[in-house]
């Protein structure tokens, strides 16, 4: 089930606006704002295929986002399919000698999604493949409906998946998982990656757009740089587990000290007790 996008250019808060071809849904990819919530969604009727169209709008908007980060990004799609994955045609045409600085670029993507500061949600409610579950799995947290279906299904064509989805499902699931999900190239429901930690929450499909925007909404409204130092300290403990996350704390928690909101926060909570209504402004 689908609903309309509930944001547009009018909801847009003061700020920098993205280039005309996000904005104004000329292209594959809209890009929206609803106060400090920025939302990307896919429209590329009937299925969202990843084609040369959709990745390259891919790559200006993570590029604007680098730029001007908002206080929380929803990732979404409009439409019954979130995404049928690739187009092979891409494939058929790749030249051997192209293979590497292509997927390099397409990595470069999901690397640009994962390094953004701020709280990234992925919202799937229906079938998700190939480089859309990929670059779900770059987002911070995904939210799926019980029955929306998940595959790497690059098996099908004698791939692997090449956008770092399976390298980014061993971090969420573990090595035996990801390499059952990539391996047999079977579909997962939303309720059997939320048993496996990879999906985050489930959501009802009637609500399922309005949820979604609801539980990234709530990220964009809280502690920007308390958000930014999470994201940090688990990146540093990806990278060198507990030592690295230990030896890059104190550093981070210090910046955060000195942030604006950690000071309203904690003269909210004197005042007012744990269930203050102190405002954040991500400063």
């Amino acid at each position: 089930m689908s609903a309309p996008d509930p944001t547009g250019p009018g909801t847009a808060d003061a700020g920098p606006l993205p280039p005309a071809h996000l904005r104004d849904g000329d292209g594959p990819l809209r890009l929206t704002r609803d106060g400090p919530l920025a939302v990307l969604t896919m429209d590329s009727p009937p299925v969202n295929v990843f084609d040369l169209p959709m990745w390259a709008a891919w790559a200006d908007a993570v590029d604007w986002l680098t730029e001007h980060p908002p206080r929380a990004l929803l990732v979404r799609s409009g439409g019954r399919i979130v995404s049928s994955g690739v187009d092979v045609e891409v494939f058929a045409a790749l030249e051997d000698d192209e293979a590497e600085e292509f997927w390099e670029s397409r990595l470069r993507i999901t690397r640009a999604l994962e390094r953004l500061p701020c709280p990234t949600v992925f919202a799937a409610h229906s079938l998700t493949l190939t480089a859309a579950f990929e670059l779900a799995l770059a987002c911070d947290l995904i939210v799926a409906t019980a029955s929306a279906r998940f595959g790497l299904v690059e098996r099908r064509i004698g791939f692997t998946p090449s956008m770092g989805g399976t390298q980014r499902l061993a971090e969420r699931a573990g090595p035996g998982r990801a390499r059952e999900l990539v391996m047999t190239g079977d579909l997962y429901r939303g309720s059997v990656l939320a048993d496996w930690g990879v999906v985050n929450a489930l959501f009802e499909p009637k609500t399922f757009h309005e949820d979604a925007h609801a539980y990234a909404r709530r990220l964009a409204e809280g502690p920007t740089r308390a958000h930014g130092a999470t994201k940090e300290v688990v990146r540093a403990w990806l990278s060198g587990g507990v030592d690295a996350a230990d030896a890059a704390l104190p550093g981070i928690a210090a910046r955060v000290t000195r942030s604006a909101d950690h000071r309203r926060g904690v003269a909210g909570f004197l005042a007012h007790g744990p269930e203050h209504d102190t405002v954040y402004t991500g400063e």
